[in-house]
């Protein structure tokens, strides 16, 4: 259990911002605590709209966390690659990496759990052999390590970006420039704590991002994202920031879609790493997905 004590030094008009900002959480999770009356205003409990003026003292306690605990499911996954120190998945659009937010079933460690003889233990029970992760509705390729010895190598080779990402992505519209470089920082939005944006540098981290057409169409351009950072929503931001979001990313690009999708059309279609144990460097491909593919045969190539 965690105990805050803030002073207001200046006036705030929702104590939901306050706090979100104070303890860098989104206002869905400061809403669950002060519901839960683990935050009080001047010594007595609040509402999420409450004002908080200059001054006022505002304690918040933070229950500790329960550990849930993940069970296997026998649910469909693609491994493409499976040795004793890792495996590949060509995780499907729709599937959460690992519970979190009220997700406790039909992740990919679910899935993981009940497929694979073993799973590195350095991210707890919740992220067993996760070292890195895509979005929910982000399709393709990621690593997972299936020991501690192998877990650490691969993280250290994302650190030092001798792991390499590359994404397909279509994005809305034509872009100016066959390629480039985006460099930013990105943090949590201060309109919207649950999504991501390009900040100052004291307000976030250093993202970089090369890109490079592959194709163009009318209306829209196929895109390669190569990652040289790993930032939250990195290529969804960085696409929205070069003023062509990705098609069907309802959360940084249009509300309105052109076509019937569930999810942004993005998708991890190569890794290259390092082996952990033999030192060789080892290259993954995975087609583009069925969904993907029929939105492409629709447009028209320019």
């Amino acid at each position: 259990m965690d105990n805050y004590e803030y002073s207001a030094e200046s006036g705030c008009p929702r104590a939901d911002i306050f706090i979100s900002e104070k303890l860098d959480k989104t206002r869905s999770a400061v809403k669950r605590l002060i519901d839960g009356g683990n935050v009080k205003i001047n010594g007595k409990p609040c509402k999420p709209s409450q004002e908080i003026f200059t001054g006022d003292r505002v304690e918040i306690t933070v229950p500790e966390a329960e550990t849930p605990s993940v069970k296997p499911e026998n649910i469909p996954i693609e491994i493409i690659y499976e040795d004793g120190d890792l495996a590949v998945v060509n995780k499907p659009q729709g599937m959460t990496v690992h519970m979190g937010n009220g997700n406790t079933e039909g992740t990919l460690v679910n899935a993981l759990l009940y497929k694979l003889d073993s799973l590195s233990g350095i991210n707890g029970v919740i992220r067993p052999g996760i070292v890195h992760r895509i979005d929910k509705d982000t399709s393709g390729l990621l690593v997972v390590a299936k020991n501690d010895k192998a877990h650490l190598s691969l993280a250290n080779q994302i650190a030092e970006k001798s792991c390499r990402r590359t994404y397909l992505a279509l994005l809305e519209g034509n872009l100016k420039t066959d390629g480039g470089t985006v460099t930013t920082y990105i943090g949590r939005s201060p309109v919207d704590r649950v999504k991501m944006a390009v900040v100052p540098p004291d307000k976030g981290k250093l993202a970089v991002t090369d890109y490079k057409v592959i194709k163009r169409y009318e209306g829209f351009t196929l895109c390669r994202f190569d990652l040289h950072t790993g930032r939250t929503h990195q290529i969804r931001v960085h696409a929205k920031h070069l003023g062509h979001p990705v098609v069907g990313d309802t959360v940084y690009g249009l509300k309105k879609q052109k076509f019937k999708l569930e999810g942004q059309l993005l998708h991890a279609f190569r890794l290259s790493l390092i082996h952990p144990s033999t030192g060789k460097e080892m290259n993954f491909e995975a087609p583009l997905p069925q969904y993907f593919l029929q939105v492409l045969s629709k447009l028209k190539e320019i």
